[in-house]
């Protein structure tokens, strides 16, 4: 459907719906046509997100729809309409800076957005007009038009392949800029009759319609139709009748995608269907959902209660002042007497006023710079992982990848880890073991000169197949796929000495290709429409190739459909045994599942491999269906799958295949790791239960001391009514698991040290009889009751698993109570739908393509890179992130408080304690810059440690250093110094004379010491916190004080010409003259880290006499490296 975001791209876009029709070359034979044509959209693209004019008010807007933006503007505003006691320039400038830092930012990457968008849209392109070559730019391009694309070039836009220099009609092309997959695909065009030479002439004179669908964004799909109603020049002898006219279907086998290369092909042409912005790749780059951290959640929280605490403050000042002014004489004292229209002013006007007032002087309370010091840290801290040194793949040349910078201290808070099993916990890397023909089982390398009948292996087969049989299996191997051959010296042939190189998106099919070439059986790739093989007795053998039915997920099967060299038409089909055996002869199914259940149980990956002879009569038929289903426009999927399910019935089982996919190395370290730090590990797969149960085993998700729990088909098949079976199973667990866990345990990370390990599976077709349950009540509830059920288990396996169904278990662990933060890991397209639903998700950049990694927030080369990725980087951006939002808030208390308890000793008339200038620069210099260099670099515990000790990530789960007692830590320790603070340097002016000369200080002199006290009091604070110290600490905290010491001379070292009042002239260097502010200074300062000081020598004493008992943390079982079993 055509999304309205459009309508400012494409005037009039709203009219059409459904489909749309195009004509080739822009030459339309109606009206109608013609008015058509001219709503479609130009190709220019636009992914900037503002316009030279739009920038400041749309940037402005969204910026101040942040709370502390809006609120500092509010308080901007006051300043500037009321008499506070401030200057507008305390709130503003600081505002200013914020907003123009963003601002920057903000507009830099979109410039450079702007820039990527011009070079896209003014790069050279040739289009056919009139019969002649014309060169334009991309931006000018027009549906309809026909395009021609040179080797190695991009499609400038989503074209339909009209034709093609070589001579079968193909062409090759990668989409690794769309989906990441570097391997070749091939795409067809619609005319496919023409030759290099006449290629020109035909697509000259080319006339026709194609109606198509509306711009969507699945890079898969594509459903349209061509009516061509001319293809010949007027010489129409020259064509020797090879013209074809009439309807064609259209699919993503004819597709171009914008973006995609063309690579191994001289020269295509293509006309244009999606231009501009509703080209499937710009489609794909919009609406993806923003994830928030549960750091971000808890920053709001903490702000609601310093804006209460601010409301209070003003508050308690405007009732006190109103209380103290009752008396006359504190009202209008001789020597400030009121003006006749202050004394006019109506009570509650000035009541409001003064309100207003004191919330001006105590807001600095709220650190509107943590925003901006939040994002930096995020941004910046980041680049740590993608320079981290042990993500680096050799085999790839890659290493970790972010692709948002939003949710670094999520991975250190996870409960829950989704991860797939094929190219995630295994390589994916697939090789051919073993099969089955007929029952009979073969293994090992075999001699050439007796086909199957040796092998070279220690196990050997029980008898053997017949030869026809065995030669039947193979041909089925080397047909039924979608391989397509690289050869290193030819484009357009294959020759039977070319060096092969297989290629295809699945390596599955590489596996079994190469396993028949192994025993005899060499596939040569595709001419003409024919799939040439190579037999045992090196005969070349050629079948046409006249259907091929996809795979999909759904049908978990693929089918082809040739015509033999001696004309008879087979079907050959290879699927899941869940998906073959019931379209299959039943006596023909238990020699073969003995061995299927076998493999499963090893671990092998296991395909079942059919055919079934198709008589002429029924071809046509067939045929004609297939045709019909690719030719509508409406529903095209659910026809063809109709038709693939009514062709694949009655087949004849042949054998099957054991395909091995190894371990991926340190997968069973890292989810023992994992176990260790308390989180629960779930598998979500599509394999059979046999299989991910032996991969669970050799990875050690389960033990041998892990007593299994199974909710399979195979459990509850036992009854005829599957929900009541169902019912007995969920409450016979659950009673199991209550008896073991009961509701006092405080921790189930804790508990699973002290009662026996439980493992839940699960299959995809019992989650959907518990999703769709229809019972209500809350006691008997599947959901509820499986939830109970899987939270007890230390590990879970669901497989059998749609790629909806993974998300619908995420998502459903995601709305538990409590809200546990959840990530998902996967490497396959099969995998996004969960990678997207979690809150953290992980792509791997596997064989299966890019679309996980392309879809998830952070991407790495292997599992493995997972431990550290979550125990080390996790660990301490989690840390440091929650440092850095105590402190700031810490630091503002400490700041404020002194100005609020003055108003105790200056009748609450709003005077400042501080001067306008350190207002303005407390959070902007004098103290950002140390806490900006702590959250990216402090170590508090050293990454090996946190790598090699699990354990220590349970320490910081449940947001534990934001709960609500690190948070009255922070406050209440901030109440404390800023009451030293004030108290300690009014004590030190009860001495009538502090200077030699006998001249008393004022409140100025008052103000700026208690300021020198706070700076030198929170950046000291920061640095007890510090544990490890870099070059760059020092620089910014000593540099901080000296910067602060300097500009305190300087500010009141010069008569400013734009100030009123030099009330700060001289004050610094004459508080500095007295010895006895020096010590009040120095003392005051230890007084107020005194705690802290006493704090830490506790905890290394703790820390030292726990050394000395040798007390060991609660260890989980599946960290004790217990031998499986398996391997």
């Amino acid at each position: 459907m055509f999304r309205p975001s459009f309508h400012r791209f494409c005037a009039g876009e709203e009219k059409r719906v459904g489909t749309r029709t195009v004509s080739l070359g822009n030459h339309p034979d109606t009206e109608r046509e013609t008015s058509i044509a001219s709503r479609f959209c130009d190709n220019r693209i636009v992914s900037s997100k503002y316009t030279l004019w739009n920038f400041l008010p749309k940037n402005l807007f969204e910026q101040f729809r942040r709370i502390a933006n809006f609120y500092f503007l509010i308080i901007f505003l006051v300043q500037v309409t009321v008499d506070t006691p401030t200057s507008p320039v305390t709130s503003g400038l600081p505002l200013f800076f914020v907003i123009t830092v963003t601002a920057i930012k903000q507009g830099y990457e979109d410039w450079l957005r702007h820039k990527a968008d011009k070079e896209v849209n003014k790069s050279t392109v040739y289009v056919i007009e009139n019969a002649k070559r014309v060169k334009k730019e991309s931006e000018k391009i027009k549906v309809g038009d026909i395009v021609e694309v040179h080797a190695n070039e991009t499609f400038p836009c989503d074209l339909i392949l009209l034709a093609s220099c070589m001579s079968d009609g193909i062409c090759y092309v990668t989409t690794a800029s769309l989906d990441g997959e570097s391997n070749c695909k091939t795409h067809y065009a619609v005319c496919n009759d023409t030759t290099e030479g006449d290629l020109e002439r035909h697509v000259y004179n080319l006339k026709a319609t194609i109606e198509c669908e509306q711009p969507q964004p699945d890079l898969y799909k594509f459903v349209g139709r061509i009516d061509i109603h001319k293809n010949c020049p007027e010489d129409v002898a020259s064509c020797g009748g090879r013209c074809f006219t009439g309807p064609r279907s259209l699919g993503p086998e004819n597709l171009l995608l914008k973006g995609a290369t063309l690579k191994h092909t001289q020269k295509i042409y293509g006309v244009a269907v999606y231009t501009g912005m509703e080209t499937k790749m710009a489609l794909n780059y919009q609406g993806k959902s923003q994830k928030r951290s549960a750091v971000e959640k808890s920053i709001n929280a903490f702000l609601i209660v310093y804006l209460l605490i601010l409301l209070t403050k003003a508050t308690v000042c405007t009732v006190l002042k109103h209380l103290w002014q009752s008396n006359p004489y504190n009202d209008e004292p001789w020597y400030n007497q009121k003006t006749q229209k202050e004394r006019d002013t109506w009570k509650v006007l000035k009541i409001f006023t003064d309100f207003l007032s004191f919330m001006v002087l105590f807001n600095f309370i709220i650190p509107v710079s943590m925003y901006v010091t939040v994002e930096m840290q995020k941004f910046l801290g980041s680049f740590f992982i993608s320079w981290d040194k042990d993500f680096y793949d050799e085999e790839i040349n890659e290493g970790a990848l972010v692709n948002t910078s939003d949710l670094n201290e999520e991975l250190g808070q996870v409960d829950y880890v989704f991860t797939d099993k094929t190219g995630t916990l295994t390589e994916n890397s697939m090789e051919l073991i073993e099969c089955c023909i007929d029952g009979h089982k073969y293994k090992g390398l075999t001699q050439e000169t007796d086909g199957l009948s040796q092998t070279d292996g220690l196990l050997t087969y029980f008898d053997k197949a017949d030869k026809n049989r065995e030669e039947l299996f193979l041909r089925a191997l080397c047909l039924c796929h979608t391989v397509e051959i690289k050869t290193n010296d030819a484009i357009d042939g294959v020759t039977e000495s070319a060096d092969l190189t297989y290629v295809c998106s699945s390596p599955d099919e590489i596996a079994l290709v190469k396993g028949a070439q192994k025993y005899g059986f060499t596939f040569l790739g595709i001419q003409n429409r024919h799939m040439r093989l190579e037999n045992q007795r090196k005969e070349i053998e050629e079948y046409e190739l006249l259907h091929t039915l996809n795979f999909d997920p759904v049908r978990r099967r693929m089918s082809v459909i040739v015509k033999t060299p001696t004309g008879d038409v087979l079907l050959f089909c290879k699927g899941a045994d869940s998906a073959v055996f019931p379209r299959v002869r039943k006596d023909e199914i238990a020699s073969t599942k003995v061995h299927v259940d076998q493999n499963a149980v090893d671990g092998y990956r296991t395909l079942c491999i059919a055919f079934k002879e198709i008589t002429p009569d029924e071809y046509k038929r067939i045929d004609r269906q297939l045709i019909e289903a690719k030719m509508a426009l409406q529903d095209r999927e659910e026809k063809m799958n109709k038709v693939f399910d009514d062709i694949e019935r009655n087949m004849n089982l042949i054998g099957a295949t054991a395909v091995e996919d190894k371990l991926q190395d340190q997968a069973a370290e890292t989810i023992e790791a994992l176990h260790a730090a308390g989180l629960k590990v779930w598998v979500l797969t599509g394999d059979k239960m046999e299989t991910a149960k032996s991969t669970c085993y050799a990875c050690r998700l389960f033990q041998t001391s892990t007593e299994l729990l199974e909710l399979t088909t195979r459990t509850i098949e036992e009854s005829e009514r599957k929900e009541d079976r169902l019912h007995e199973l969920l409450i016979e667990y659950r009673k199991k698991l209550l008896h073991e866990f009961p509701k006092s345990s405080r921790s189930l990370k804790k508990a699973w040290t002290e009662h026996q390990e439980y493992g839940l599976i699960i299959d995809g077709s019992t989650l959907s009889l518990i999703l769709n349950s229809a019972q209500d009540t809350s006691s008997n509830n599947y959901k509820s009751i499986f939830l109970q059920i899987s939270m007890k288990c230390t590990a879970v396996l669901c497989c059998r698993m749609a790629p909806l169904q993974k998300a619908q278990i995420v998502r459903m662990v995601k709305n538990l109570k409590g809200s546990p933060i959840t990530l998902s890991i996967g490497d396959g397209a099969n995998d996004v739908s969960m990678i997207l639903e979690s809150h953290v998700g992980i792509g791997i950049k596997g064989k299966e393509g890019r679309q996980a990694s392309r879809n998830s927030d952070y991407s790495v080369p292997k599992f493995k890179h997972l431990k550290k990725l979550l125990l080390a980087h996790g660990h301490l951006y989690y840390m440091r992130i929650a440092h850095l939002v105590q402190y700031f808030f810490y630091k503002n208390l400490c700041f404020i408080l002194p100005q609020f308890l003055y108003q105790f000793f200056c009748g609450f008339s709003q005077q400042p304690l501080y001067d306008a200038a350190y207002l303005t620069m407390y959070n902007i210099c004098f103290t950002s810059l140390p806490i900006l260099a702590y959250s990216l670099l402090e170590q508090h515990i050293n990454i090996d440690t946190l790598t090699s000790d699990p354990r220590l990530y349970m320490k910081i789960s449940d947001n534990a250093m934001l709960q609500l007692g690190s948070f009255l830590y922070w406050t209440l320790l901030a109440a404390f110094e800023g009451t030293v603070f004030f108290f300690g340097t009014y004590f030190l002016f009860q001495t009538s004379s502090l200077e030699e000369n006998a001249k008393v200080f004022g409140n100025w002199t008052f103000g700026t010491i208690v300021f020198t006290v706070l700076v030198f009091t929170v950046t000291l604070k920061l640095a007890l916190d510090t544990r490890y110290w870099t070059w760059i600490n020092h620089f910014v905290i000593w540099g901080s004080l000296a910067f602060y010491v300097f500009f305190s001379f300087f500010w009141g070292g010069i008569i400013w010409p734009f100030l009123k009042q030099q009330r700060m002239y001289f004050v610094f260097a004459h508080m500095l003259s007295s010895v006895s502010t020096w010590l009040a200074i120095v003392l005051l300062i230890f007084i107020s880290l005194f705690p802290e000081i006493l704090l830490i020598v506790l905890r290394n004493v703790n820390r030292r006499s726990a050394r000395s008992l040798n007390i060991e943390l609660p260890m989980l079982l599946s960290y004790k490296h217990i031998d499986s079993g398996h391997s």
